[in-house]
């Protein structure tokens, strides 16, 4: 956490991503939301869209990009919303992505992820969880970094979890080689990474004009949800104490991404997490509540850093 005042805004837990996006004219900006096909990706792209924002969608399945892409044409009236194929966990697709890209990059939402599937490896090697949430992400935002920096005041979101508050990153074996594979461990850890990128990127690229937050969207019913029953989603959004989760809509889940991606009220603001729409408090033990310590640790997030660009030029 920064020794600075604690960022408040208006907004709450029952804030809508519409709500937060309310007055704002993000025409002429430009923005990227991976996963923006479907839960709360597909409802920040679409208030990003609504306010006049080229959006482009990134995502695995490019047929149901298309699909949600002229469904947000037709909500919005903004026909500047592109599809571009993106699969995380492929080197390859990540870095035809970044070739692919031209010109200047306002808004980047690291949106997409997968939750707690049985275990599976890249043909690297690498633990599904941490390869996708995390190492895609980071290999995407510093393929895209000269396009942040020439946008000006450019904003990336890196959405995690409160899931995070479960494990931190365990740096001795991140991809399950020696220990046992639990999806659940393996999802948290690759949770905190998301916040722990945050904070270093913040603070390498706070002199280009690009500011880099983490946001916790809450326990929210999506497909992300996939490889597991309803009672595991429930043990899984659960608090450290086992105290049951507070289910919201993609609507209210998606307003921290919004406001970190478009508001005014969070202008310069870098290397911080929020929750509920405000910047996310140390978590207290025992509740579901806030962000942990160990993924606000500059010296955590740093080694991150250094192992992930070691990781991604192995």
């Amino acid at each position: 956490m920064t020794d600075t005042a604690p960022i408040s805004t208006p907004f709450t837990a029952e804030s809508t991503a519409g709500e937060v996006v309310a007055g704002i004219d993000l025409t002429g900006r430009r923005a990227v939301v991976t996963g923006g096909a479907s839960g709360i990706g597909a409802e920040t792209a679409r208030t990003l869209a609504g306010a006049g924002a080229q959006v482009t969608l990134a995502v695995r399945d490019t047929a149901q990009g298309r699909r949600r892409a002229a469904e947000f044409v037709d909500a919005t009236g903004n026909e500047a919303i592109r599809v571009a194929p993106l699969d995380l966990a492929d080197r390859t697709s990540v870095a035809a992505f970044i070739a692919a890209w031209d010109g200047p990059l306002h808004i980047l939402v690291n949106n997409a992820g997968v939750m707690a599937p049985p275990e599976v490896r890249t043909p690297q090697g690498w633990e599904l969880h941490f390869a996708t949430n995390h190492l895609g992400h980071f290999a995407l935002a510093l393929g895209l970094h000269r396009a942040l920096a020439a946008a000006g005041g450019a904003r990336v979101v890196s959405v995690g979890a409160g899931a995070h508050l479960h494990s931190p990153l365990v740096f001795e074996d991140i991809h399950f080689r020696e220990r046992a594979y639990d999806p659940w461990t393996a999802y948290a850890q690759s949770k905190t990474a998301n916040a722990l990128f945050a904070v270093h990127a913040w603070e390498r690229w706070e002199s280009d004009g690009i500011s880099v937050n983490s946001s916790l969207p809450g326990a929210i019913r999506t497909r992300l949800h996939r490889h597991v029953g309803p009672e595991e989603a429930e043990r899984g959004a659960a608090g450290p104490g086992g105290d049951a989760p507070q289910w919201r809509t993609p609507a209210q889940g998606a307003a921290t991404s919004v406001l970190l991606a478009a508001s005014s009220l969070v202008e310069g603001v870098g290397g911080r997490c929020f929750e509920d729409c405000n910047e996310a408090p140390l978590n207290a033990p025992g509740s579901h509540r806030g962000v942990a310590p160990h993924a606000t640790d500059p010296e955590a997030a740093e080694r991150l850093w250094q192992v992930s660009v070691e990781t991604l030029t192995i």
